[in-house]
Parts: structure tokens; sequence; C-alpha cells
């Protein structure tokens, strides 16, 4: 399989060819604009497709939340792809990666030799599959608010978007700040969505760039009820005011 296709309405009608496998894809914009949500799409798919998941959701707390998403929005139970899926949950008072479940690693992702560690024992707790792995990951500009890392992590995160293409990537980044730093990922990732939102809660969605597949331009407002995207509005406030003093101290 070259491309997936996500066979979720919407999205089909802007990516009538699907995703390229392997790429990387950023979907960006300002926070609490609903950007984890449009990545469950994708994420639902390579599952549907009998890909593994590795999941990095910086914005959420647990995985339990992951599961609550996915399901509402997607109609997927997580719990039906046990050894398919891997979280790596964001301690940022470890030095290192140690396994607090059977399917979650907590981790120091902030670290780049620490990043690498916790990917490669997420992939060894998972089934082999034909389709590969796929990296998500949720908010990942909060890595940027490092003092010591944050030009690592940067790098880092830019030489996996870029260059590696033994997995298969969807990370979402906020533009609210570092939009400098964010336009670094955005420049090196081989799909390049934007979302915003309107009031009253509507969120809108729009490709800019795709590898080796056709794509619609035009933007397009995404069917996701208003509830969750208030809900994924306070998530993301709560994350940028525990998460970030947080990380400044690393």
């Amino acid at each position: 399989m070259t491309q997936l296709k996500t066979n979720i309405e919407w999205l089909d009608e802007l990516l009538p060819e699907g995703i390229s496998i392997p790429s990387s894809t950023l979907i960006s914009g300002p926070g609490g604009t609903g950007k984890p949500l449009v990545e469950f799409a994708f994420v639902s798919a390579w599952l549907r497709a009998g890909g593994n998941l590795i999941g990095i959701p910086l914005q959420y707390p647990t995985g339990e939340l992951v599961k609550t998403a996915m399901k509402a929005l997607y109609q997927m139970d997580l719990d039906d792809y046990r050894g398919k899926v891997v979280y790596i949950q964001f301690d940022p008072f470890t030095d290192g990666c140690k396994k607090t479940g059977d399917d979650t690693l907590m981790a120091n992702m902030v670290i780049p030799d620490i990043w690498d560690e916790a990917v490669l024992t997420a992939e060894h707790m998972l089934d082999k599959t034909e389709l590969g792995t796929m990296v998500f990951g949720s908010a990942f500009n909060l890595l940027l608010f490092s003092r010591t890392y944050k030009q690592s992590i940067l790098d880092k995160l830019k030489d996996v978007i870029q260059n590696d293409k033994s997995r298969t990537y969807s990370f979402a980044v906020s533009t609210s700040a570092l939009a400098d730093d964010i336009r670094i990922l955005e420049d090196a990732a081989d799909n390049l969505m934007f979302t915003r939102m309107e009031k009253p809660m509507r969120l809108f969605m729009k490709i800019v760039r795709m590898k080796e597949v056709r794509f619609s331009e035009q933007e397009k407002e995404v069917p996701i009820p208003k509830g969750m995207l208030e809900e994924i509005n306070a998530i993301a406030e709560a994350t940028r005011k525990t998460r970030i003093p947080e990380i400044r101290k690393i």
C-alpha cells in the first residue's frame, strides 16, 4: 500500500486519493482550534487499515481522553485494538523512559535522546504489522518552551518530519506562540494543513501541501460537534497553564 484513504466523507472530498505512505503530516493553527480532532481521522483510518499506532498526546493527560474522542467522533473503540496502540505519556520530572502499563510509557519527550528511546521502546511493545507504525502527537509546540532543549528538540522534530521514512507521522502544533519555530516544522512536513475557528465554535480546515497525491485547496468546515470543540478548547487552555511552566524549568 502506497496510499491510505480515510473513508471519512468530509476528508475524502479534500483528499480523494488519501495520503501517501510513508509521509509526515503537520496540522497547524492557533491554539484550541481542534487540530487533534482532525488528526484522529487519520489515526482511525490507519488502525482500520491494519497499522500500529504510537500516540504522544501532549495535550491529553491520559490515553482515556483519546479513547473517548475517537469513539465519539469516528466510532472507534480503541480497546478493540490491544497490541496495536501504545501511548507515550509526557513526564517532565523524569530523565528516562519507563513502562507503566501494557500499553503505556512515561517519558520526558523534551530530551531528544529520550525521544528516540521512548519511540523504539513503544515500537517493540506493538504486534507486527505489514502496514507499519504511525506516530501521532498533539501540542508538540509545548516542547519548544524548554530553556535547555529548545533548539535540540526543534532540530529533532524537524529531522523526524523531514527525513524519517521508516514510519508515518501525524503531528499537531499551535501557532499561538513561537510562530517562527513552528514555521520550520511546517516547511519540513510532506503534508501541511491548517485549522481555524469561527464563532460560534465552527472548525475549518485547509490543505496547502500534499506529497504525491491530488488534493482540494478548498477550505472546508469540519463536521465536529460544538461540545467536542468546546472540550478540546478547555483541554488546550488547561494544558498551557500546567505544561508550559513545567517545561520552562527543563
